[in-house]
């Protein structure tokens, strides 16, 4: 039996997601196809879908015998993490053959580096992505020829986008197939050390580039526990991927062999017998757990954002107030950089995710009557290690060890980091937001300082420069929501503030912007709701107002009368530089439309 306050959230979110869930699974019957897919289309149809195929593929798609898997792939090669995905298609085209099916790339869609955009631009149309990724994915697949779905990509907004689209084709049994990360390179606290050096002028641009080039140093993804690898935390314990399948390095044996037998799982998972479809994986439970990983991982807060946005392309309704509840009773069971020293190489090798969720089974606090890409097995198989073969033919699982293998980076239920989870929901009268605790040391979690305004990044870091900011404040920097600006990551803010903070000073940032996965020891208030554009109260916050941000009790608040504080007019802020270059006009109607934070930021619902 699940902990009683897991079953409590998660009958809540059924009751609330009621009449938008029939509506999705009556959407998805209507969907379902009786026998191949390619049977229904007319001679025309399946002649253009085959043309440039080779001839066995077209005589066993037009025959009906075996599953055509559509692929859709976000590589490109100046994205480290997807670089490995270019070879991937004619590899799993191999692989379906192998498996009596055939397999097709249905589509690419974008795939940005927030990395190579942060501080910059194009940071402006980052989030943007997930919903064009997700409209690309569902014109990839629009197609109808397929009987499965295989998905390839890891970062940021792209697994998010890639989960949405395939849930508008949510009768169609589906893998995600990983490529995992780089190796280890320069530690994360090195890296970080020479940043903030570098903020304060101490070191060049030669010395930042040689550290940053160190740590960011070849194909896979980037080793901080940030988005990327919280997707990959999420798609796993989820049940969209194979287990054990999340972090192993690209190009080595076994990395090849889970691959292929992602494949042979598709192909057996779109047989009737045992047909599963993302719908079928993809429930109320799914996505609580999905929650119960984050907190107890300390994850990116990108995902206070994407998950509901992925549950209500599923017709499920999920909320800050959801995960808040839930993150009372889930513990934190690891310190991943940010929210330690060590790298996500140095979790999988400590017990990864078959510890982490035999451990979160063992305290309750996963829904284990869920379906998986395994079918109705639960997540008993979830627990278990993948190793090759003796032959080196193919994929066996194993117990996972009953210890970790370094408690400084994962540790028992029974033996937590904190007794709650590693995000926390912030409320007041400046209204809602979310805060990321988990690497937040305890004399910091707590902050009240006067404000200083800003509506750019840019102008803290002049401040900064000029000498003025050797003092305790909380920077309140406003005007990037989703409709302002598209909601940047402020990643750029980090160094500075954390070398303020190391010098003894109180600091903290509340914005209704974003920040990366990779952020954390400064206390940051984010996702700002109401934002700024839309008259929220962070609007009417003037320079040297007294900010109290208390992590610990959730509040979040402007110490002013309350009836002057009402009486203020909302400030204002020209955006016409946010407006156009670098693609930013193109996505005008976007900004215009899109909901607020507690919603996803999305312009989809």
């Amino acid at each position: 039996m699940v902990h009683s306050k897991v079953q409590a959230v998660t009958e809540r979110i059924k009751r609330r997601s009621e009449e938008t869930r029939a509506a999705y699974l009556a959407q998805v019957e209507r969907a379902h196809i009786e026998g191949r897919a390619t049977t229904h289309l007319s001679c025309g149809n399946l002649a253009h879908a085959v043309a440039a195929s080779p001839e066995s593929d077209k005589q066993l798609i037009a025959s009906g015998r075996g599953p055509n898997l559509g692929i859709v792939n976000a590589y490109n090669d100046m994205l480290s993490a997807h670089q490995p995905y270019g070879a991937y298609p004619a590899k799993l085209k191999e692989a379906a053959a192998r498996n009596g099916a055939t397999a097709q790339v249905a589509g690419g869609v974008p795939a940005m580096c927030d990395g190579v955009t942060q501080g910059r631009a194009g940071m402006e149309l980052s989030l943007f992505s997930r919903d064009v990724i997700a409209m690309s994915t569902a014109i990839a697949l629009s197609h109808d020829v397929f009987e499965g779905a295989m998905f390839l990509g890891i970062c940021d907004k792209i697994v998010p986008g890639l989960v949405i689209g395939a849930l508008s084709f949510g009768h169609l049994p589906s893998i995600f197939v990983p490529a995992g990360p780089m190796p280890t390179g320069l530690s994360n606290a090195e890296k970080v050390r020479i940043r903030q050096l570098y903020a304060e002028g101490k070191v060049g641009r030669s010395e930042l580039l040689e550290a940053e080039s160190a740590s960011y140093h070849s194909a896979g993804t980037c080793t901080f526990y940030g988005t990327a690898n919280s997707n990959q935390m999420l798609v796993e314990i989820m049940g969209l991927q194979l287990p054990g399948s999340s972090f192993v390095n690209p190009g080595t044996e076994l990395r090849e062999a889970l691959n292929e037998a992602a494949v042979a799982q598709l192909v057996k998972i779109t047989e009737p017998s045992c047909h599963t479809s993302v719908a079928k994986i993809l429930t109320e439970k799914a996505f609580v757990n999905g929650v119960v990983g984050l907190l107890s991982t300390g994850g990116s807060t990108n995902h206070t954002l994407h998950l509901i946005a992925m549950a209500r392309a599923a017709g499920i309704q999920l909320t800050w107030q959801d995960m808040a509840d839930l993150s009372e009773v889930v513990p934190l069971l690891c310190h991943v950089y940010p929210n330690g020293t060590a790298d996500i190489n140095h979790f999988a090798a400590a017990g990864g995710m078959q510890f982490l969720m035999r451990e979160l089974r063992s305290a309750r606090l996963l829904h284990d009557d869920v379906h998986t890409v395994l079918g109705d097995s639960g997540l008993d198989p979830y627990c278990q290690d993948p190793f090759l073969k003796e032959d080196g033919a193919g994929v066996v699982w194993k117990p996972t060890p009953e210890e970790s293998g370094d408690t400084s980076v994962i540790r028992p239920a029974s033996d937590p980091f904190s007794g709650h989870g590693g995000l926390q929901l912030l409320e007041g009268n400046l209204g809602r937001s979310v805060i990321k605790v988990s690497a937040v040391k305890s004399e910091h979690l707590k902050v009240k300082a006067p404000a200083i305004v800003l509506h750019n990044q840019d102008d803290l870091l002049k401040r900064f420069k000029a000498g003025e900011l050797e003092r305790d404040f909380v920077a309140v920097v406003r005007f990037q929501g989703p409709r302002a600006n598209g909601m940047p990551e402020l990643h750029k803010l980090t160094p500075t503030l954390g070398v303020l903070q190391d010098r003894g000073f109180k600091v903290a940032l509340v914005t209704d912007g974003r920040m990366s996965g990779a952020s954390g020891k400064v206390p940051a208030a984010i996702h700002m709701s109401p934002e700024a554009l839309e008259g929220g109260a962070i609007a009417k916050v003037h320079e040297g107002d007294m900010i109290e941000l208390d992590s610990e009790a959730g509040v979040l608040q402007v110490m002013v009368d309350e009836a002057e504080f009402n009486a203020r007019e909302p400030a204002q802020c020209d955006l016409t530089e946010s407006a156009r270059g670098t693609g930013r006009e193109l996505f005008a109607n976007m900004r215009a439309i899109a909901s607020g934070a507690e919603s996803g930021a999305s312009i989809l619902y």
